[in-house]
């Protein structure tokens, strides 16, 4: 058994503060890393040091395995926690912290390679017996083949790039006559987002919901689930709200995807944390979709409704410990609703906002998480994804949990840049949200309300920039005062004032 007493995080952003929050409860000392883009960056100052590793775009800096591995055997650091994106799924890098001696906080590479691989991950999957959405055995070698395997399983189908995700290298295809060009397109955009130009097919289930369960396993052979998360809300296949329970899950049907998720990862002898992510027909009918390796943004409100910290179970499971508990001792207890907070412009086709933040006001309150980095003053830099901070709330109920995250989406305000609050503040509001009747085409359904934009929304942004002026007026007005009236105070004191406020 390995004691990690100094965890390197290659990431950045909210998840590296995630993770170094867990490390400070359990003693561990912490490394950020950080690009010339990130110099100011929040988890740059929370972690116990700090290095350098190249210029903004991330092929120079939180994509350069060497310099990362370089700093933390300079630093002493026995393990690397990749957070999410980035390195997280890149079983090159795992296999390169094997040889260099350092604890990767993850699963073995091997299981890296077999699961991001869609086409072996189906294959696996299937001779396990998790049941896989009907298409190809294995890559399509040509636009026959193509065309030959649509005649026989029909359309719709989903053309879907091997390697990657997040919507990259994806066609939806509804008529034989487009076949050719989707297959083309596919292989192309998987081609330069990810190095490999495979692409298979798989029948497409017209409204499905999509459904995820977090599993844990230990070196040990021990797995358990801690059950589902709905995330069929999605914007061109990125989630922006997650909740937990599924407003769809029966407990039947939550007893059976829970096992099955379970076998999934022992069919793969998998270690750490994990997600086994299925689509649900309106029939209840789960199909496997894809195993993701890692952490998931969306593992707060697993956290919330089950009480375990998912951070602090990858640590002790890369030591070599058991896991603590069965899957009898893990309960659901109430609601959970997660909302990613996106610098975006939602009626400008969700532009990405990149800026400075001139005031920001977080909610708070009974049953309230942020999970952020930025701060009043901070420029969101160009270079990464547009999530700034992600809002969990927690409820004795879904009902509960809705109205709280109301009143937390009302009270989060951030001027200087564009955000995805309105729009997010919206979706509460959605009848079929609120009724649970929605599937992963529920943005595409609801557009026309959704995308509405009241001018009344901005009242309160406007109220808040009215009322900064004038605070800088009076504070103009109030030195201008001392200056005349008073006597002259220090220049400690005066920096200090200025600074405070």
């Amino acid at each position: 058994m390995s004691q990690i007493n100094k965890i390197l995080v290659a990431n950045r952003g909210e998840i590296a503060i995630r993770v170094m929050r867990t490390c400070r409860e359990l003693d561990i000392e912490t490394v950020a890393v950080y690009s010339e883009a990130d110099r100011t960056s929040l988890h740059v100052r929370y972690a116990h040091e700090a290095y350098l590793i190249g210029k903004a775009p991330s092929n120079e800096s939180y994509l350069n395995i060497e310099k990362i591995l370089e700093v933390a055997k300079n630093c002493g650091a026995d393990a690397i926690h990749p957070g999410y994106g980035f390195l997280s799924e890149n079983a090159k890098f795992a296999q390169r912290c094997l040889e260099e001696g350092i604890i990767f906080i993850g699963p073995n590479p091997d299981v890296i390679v077999k699961m991001g691989d869609k086409i072996q991950a189906r294959e696996v999957m299937s001779k396990a017996g998790i049941p896989v959405v009907p298409g190809t055995d294995g890559a399509i070698t040509s636009e026959e083949e193509a065309l030959s395997i649509i005649k026989e399983i029909g359309v719709p189908v989903m053309i879907k790039a091997s390697a990657g995700g997040g919507g990259k290298g994806m066609r939806l295809v509804k008529n034989e006559s487009e076949v050719v060009s989707a297959v083309r397109a596919a292989r192309s955009e998987a081609k330069s987002s990810f190095g490999d130009d495979s692409v298979y097919i798989e029948k497409y289930i017209t409204s499905p919901h999509h459904i995820e369960f977090q599993i844990l396993a230990d070196q040990h052979g021990n797995a358990v689930h801690l059950f589902e998360r709905e995330c069929s809300v999605q914007r061109r296949h990125q989630k922006m709200i997650e909740e937990t329970p599924s407003p769809l899950m029966t407990e039947e049907l939550r007893e059976t995807m829970g096992k099955a998720a379970v076998e999934a990862a022992k069919a793969v002898k998998y270690t750490g944390a994990g997600t086994i992510e299925f689509l649900v027909d309106n029939d209840l009918n789960y199909y496997f979709l894809e195993m993701n390796t890692r952490l998931q943004v969306e593992h707060p409100i697993t956290e919330r409704v089950t009480g375990v910290d998912l951070v602090k179970q990858q640590i002790k499971i890369a030591e070599g410990q058991e896991l603590e508990f069965t899957q009898d001792d893990l309960i659901q207890k109430g609601h959970a609703i997660e909302c990613r907070i996106y610098a975006e412009d939602s009626d400008n086709n969700f532009m990405p906002s990149a800026g400075k933040i001139y005031k920001i006001s977080e909610p708070l309150g009974l049953g309230v998480r942020t999970d952020g980095y930025v701060y009043e003053g901070y420029e969101i830099p160009i270079f990464y994804d547009s999530m700034i901070s992600k809002l969990i709330v927690w409820g004795k109920t879904r009902d509960e949990a809705i109205r709280r995250m109301r009143r937390a989406l009302y009270e989060y305000k951030i001027t200087g840049v564009k955000t995805s609050i309105k729009f997010l503040e919206r979706i509460m509001n959605n009848k079929n949200f609120i009724d649970g009747n929605y599937d992963t085409h529920f943005i595409e359904k609801n557009q026309e309300q959704l995308l509405n934009n009241d001018s009344c929304e901005d009242c309160d942004d406007m109220v808040i920039i009215a009322a900064f002026i004038d605070y800088l007026d009076k504070l103009g007005n109030s030195e201008k005062n001392q200056k005349e009236f008073t006597a002259a105070q220090s220049r400690w004191k005066k920096i200090q004032f200025i600074n405070h406020f």
